[in-house]
């Protein structure tokens, strides 16, 4: 492959992630909006939200990696996927116990995955731009959930809020990372068009 070829598909690669970020960003945006209002309110609606949240990962990680030279070279993606798709099932288990239940299974997500994605973004590092913030995403995920392992522990039961504010967290990361992307391939962009 020649060094104009290897220069358009890394490009390509990297529109896809900008709008794989601005995706992901504007989905725990709303996430969290429905979590904050309705899923205050309503038992069934934080639910079913709290379901959608790891479905939504395993699928997000699915099509990434398919778009990126798929599974079988992206295995972090590839155990993220498996990951997030247990504990669908996971949180559908523990939501008939009790909401501390939710919340430390929402804990072990969160590290397994924060650092699965923290090695997507180191992989993804010499290719790509953006992936300091994947890794400090993917840093503070795992941090987040072993506090999340301490809080499910507690007497109090705790609401979908908390795991708002960590999916608020993310939407910030993934939308630092788009916004990064799209500089860079503008920047890139604006140099080829003067070459």
């Amino acid at each position: 492959m020649s060094n104009n070829q290897k220069f358009h598909a890394a490009s390509g690669n990297e529109q896809w992630l900008k709008q794989y970020y601005f995706s992901r960003a504007a989905f725990s945006v709303l996430w969290v909006a429905a979590a904050l209002t309705a899923g205050q309110h309503s038992f069934a609606v934080a639910a079913a939200l709290l379901i959608i949240y790891p479905a939504w990962d395993a699928a997000a990680n699915v099509v990434d990696a398919a778009k990126s030279g798929g599974l079988a070279i992206n295995r972090s993606q590839a155990i993220n996927a498996t990951a997030s798709s247990v504990m669908t099932i996971a949180v559908i288990l523990a939501l008939t116990v009790s909401m501390n239940w939710v919340l430390g299974a929402f804990g072990l997500w969160a590290i397994f995955s924060g650092l699965l994605q923290l090695g997507t973004a180191v992989r993804r590092w010499k290719t790509s731009g953006g992936q300091w913030a994947m890794i400090l995403s993917g840093g503070q995920s795992a941090v987040a959930g072993a506090l999340f392992i301490f809080q499910a522990q507690m007497p109090q039961e705790p609401s979908i809020s908390t795991v708002a504010g960590y999916a608020g967290v993310g939407a910030f990361y993934f939308l630092v990372s788009a916004i990064w992307l799209s500089v860079t391939l503008s920047r890139r962009s604006m140099h080829g068009a003067e070459l």
